[in-house]
């Protein structure tokens, strides 16, 4: 290992351990959770094998995007938007036919907003979707002249460009963050905290609502969300930003108040998900993951926590 190489990974080695963490508690889940299977055969434990499956799916894809060249980050980050966008309107049973031809701007947004996180646009970033294709879509569902239901038009589509691309995009835009000093770890580190807090809040908040579940939160939108497993899964979140604080500039005060902040928006992410897809009458958002749904199933958290996670590290140390 030369100087530079030497260089780059003591900048890098909260980094580096953080993965080889997550790898580490992979491999102990698959082995419980296989072990369990053998002994107590049922649907928890087999419930328990699909997400460890699904868990290593996601997690390739986030610490791939954490060590490669940050050009394929940004391309492995838009096509996920990508997915998901098209994972939602394709579920969508409100949309308008004539709406199918308007949808294609939503997918031409994808590349503007992530190289506009790329070269660290900021003031642009965060207004292209939120103001210029929210004033751009109904403009042209105006022009196209089929006025009958347009006003939900107006509504769905902006909706869900905000919902899988711009929200989702903040975890890109965090790799666009400028050094600090004292802070090794930059924009990877930051990213691998969000996503693995998000992550973990979900495989915390199922685990203590299984083990002890017994008061439902909203049972007509997720009969499956208890009490229990939300305090659960927010302590557990807590705990975990604060001891891997390493990977972030957070002072041990703001890391405890972040693990909450990570924690609650992460439930709010999977609510809605959920209510959409109770509307819409299905199970899944789509069959991207084998045994798990779709994309949308496993970053409906994520679409909320990015955003929250953001704005907080952002006003906290470097606004």
């Amino acid at each position: 290992m030369n100087i530079l190489d030497q260089i780059g990974f003591e900048q890098h080695k909260e980094v580096y351990s953080i993965i080889g963490v997550i790898i580490g508690i992979l491999i102990l889940a698959t082995v419980i959770f296989y072990i369990l299977g053998r002994l107590y055969p049922g649907e928890q434990t087999t419930e328990l094998k699909r997400r460890t499956r699904s868990w290593w799916i996601m997690a390739t894809i986030f610490i791939t995007a954490t060590v490669v060249h940050p050009i394929i980050s940004f391309i492995a980050f838009g096509l996920l938007s990508f997915v998901a966008l098209r994972e939602l309107a394709s579920i969508s049973t409100n949309m308008r036919n004539e709406d199918r031809g308007v949808i294609i701007w939503c997918y031409l947004a994808i590349p503007v907003q992530y190289y506009l996180a790329y070269i660290g646009w900021f003031n642009l970033f965060i207004i292209f979707i939120p103001v210029l294709m929210f004033i751009w879509i109904p403009f042209i569902l105006v022009v196209r002249g089929y006025t009958t239901r347009i006003s939900s038009s107006m509504s769905i589509l902006p909706t869900q460009l905000m919902f899988t691309v711009f929200s989702i995009s903040h975890l890109a835009y965090l790799l666009s963050l400028p050094e600090i000093p004292n802070f090794n770890a930059g924009g990877r580190g930051l990213l691998l905290y969000v996503v693995f807090l998000t992550e973990m809040n979900d495989v915390f908040q199922f685990i203590w609502g299984k083990l002890f579940g017994r008061h439902k939160i909203i049972e007509k939108v997720s009969p499956n969300k208890t009490w229990e497993g939300f305090i659960g899964g927010l302590v557990s979140t807590i705990f975990m930003a604060y001891f891997l604080r390493f990977l972030t500039p957070f002072t041990a005060m703001e890391s405890w108040f972040v693990g909450a902040i990570v924690g609650f928006a992460g439930f709010i992410g999977d609510i809605i998900v959920s209510a959409v897809k109770r509307d819409i009458g299905i199970k899944d958002t789509g069959s991207a993951i084998p045994g798990h749904g779709g994309i949308l199933d496993r970053v409906d958290s994520l679409a909320i926590t990015a955003p929250v996670f953001f704005y907080l590290v952002y006003n906290l140390h470097y606004a």
